[in-house]
């Protein structure tokens, strides 16, 4: 076990370059096992998710080379072994489920335990099962293992009930070789469901409506192969916003796509950060004190989930009362409690977080509860007098790629150290 040692930074200063986004890369990897020929995926950083991901597709059979320094990975799923996957694969991450479209899109079949990840509140399947359903496969629960199977998957009109990501991608994949159209209505319209479509595209499939609350597939006999990139991650740029907004910093980031950070830009406006697209991508500096903010995380392109824990740290150091309203996930505030060891006045109460901006946040020891709590407690350790010591930051590595690295490139005092 690892932890960060972080002590104070007045200002983040410098360029970063953002890398390939995991959300985007991991259902584009499960939708690999889709064809018979080899897929080249670039732009997908090492991270613990994308490795345990990586791992599950060997175990089905697919024959996988990672290239890891130039971050491009080839995929060949010619034939797999077997359909099942073991329980200490899929329970390291959530994505782990994704492949279940794909399996039974193309072989019919498919023996998965649920998932695992992050505990930030309940993300059950159900939303996966319905749309598998309406498409005529079969299910079947037994001590925390779904079985799927389906002679073939039959087009059909599917409602979501929450415009769920993973439901949207799963249900895309598992559509595109069925017989007839599928429509998905109330779907998930974020960035990663768009690349995740422009690769399926790009093997053959017939997709309309991506990024909109409804998206057409219409199932085709068979695919190939393609070379794809991924797109920058949204929220580590956000992340590294934040940074730079947290320290009064003044930063470039390379490698982003305003466009996806849209509703990230507006709040980060409204206290007082200045955003600027350049040549080299978006110029980010801070104009004055940070005024707080009323916020609420919806799906995109409302604010992001992904960035509430963030937003909070920025927010306990601003000047006046913020409340932020967390409308996806019922147990995404538990880094509120590591924050107040460092000095932040914040309630809770139910899906809503008051935050009482003060002078200053203090060094201590606190701990990681999930992916983005723990990416909120680096950046209260940079603007925070004295040391911080972040222990369980294995959870940050699910989802940023040398953090570390790229902050002390930045002028950060930041530094990994083995737990005692």
């Amino acid at each position: 076990m690892e932890k960060f040692v972080i002590r104070h930074t007045d200002s983040l200063q410098g360029t970063v370059r953002i890398s390939g986004a995991k959300n985007a890369a991991l259902p584009i990897l499960a939708a690999c096992l889709l064809t018979s020929e080899p897929c080249y995926i670039e732009n997908v950083p090492p991270l613990t998710d994308v490795i345990y991901m990586l791992e599950m597709l060997k175990g089905f059979g697919a024959e996988v080379a990672y290239d890891k320094e130039k971050e491009s990975i080839c995929i060949h799923a010619k034939e797999l072994t077997t359909l099942e996957s073991s329980y200490e694969k899929a329970d390291k991450m959530r994505a782990s489920f994704l492949v279940a479209g794909p399996l039974i899109s193309r072989y019919g079949q498919a023996k998965l335990p649920l998932p695992g990840g992050c505990q930030i509140g309940s993300r059950p399947v159900d939303l996966h099962l319905k749309g598998f359903h309406c498409m005529g496969a079969k299910s079947r629960q037994e001590h925390g293992v779904i079985d799927l199977t389906t002679k073939k998957l039959k087009g059909a009109t599917i409602y979501l009930d929450f415009p769920s990501v993973g439901a949207t991608e799963n249900i895309m994949m598992a559509a595109v070789l069925a017989k007839g159209k599928t429509i998905i209505e109330n779907a998930a319209a974020e960035p990663e469901i768009i690349d995740l479509a422009e690769f399926l595209r790009e093997i053959g499939a017939d997709i309309q409506g991506d990024g909109t609350d409804t998206v057409e597939i219409t199932g085709v006999k068979e695919l190939e192969g393609t070379t794809h990139s991924v797109i920058p991650d949204r929220i580590e740029a956000g992340t590294f916003m934040v940074g730079a907004a947290i320290t009064g910093g003044d930063i470039v980031l390379e490698n982003v796509r305003e466009e996806h950070l849209k509703p990230v830009i507006a709040k980060l406006a409204e206290c007082n950060v200045k955003i600027e697209a350049i040549p080299q991508g978006l110029h980010v500096y801070r104009k004055g004190k940070l005024q707080p903010l009323q916020l609420k995380t919806m799906p995109f392109p409302g604010f992001p989930t992904d960035m509430q824990a963030q937003f909070m740290s920025l927010m306990t150091l601003a000047k006046g009362t913020s409340m932020i309203t967390e409308t996806v996930f019922e147990n995404r505030f538990i880094h509120a409690g590591e924050l107040q060891r460092m000095g932040a006045d914040i309630r809770i109460d139910s899906r809503n977080a008051v935050i009482e901006g003060v002078e200053e946040l203090t060094g201590s020891k606190v701990r990681a509860t999930d992916l983005r709590a723990g990416a909120a407690l680096i950046l209260s350790a940079l603007a925070a007098k004295g040391e911080t010591e972040i222990g369980e930051i294995h959870h940050i590595e699910r989802g940023y790629y040398k953090i570390d690295e790229k902050l002390r490139a930045l002028g950060a005092d930041i530094e990994r150290k083995e737990e005692v």
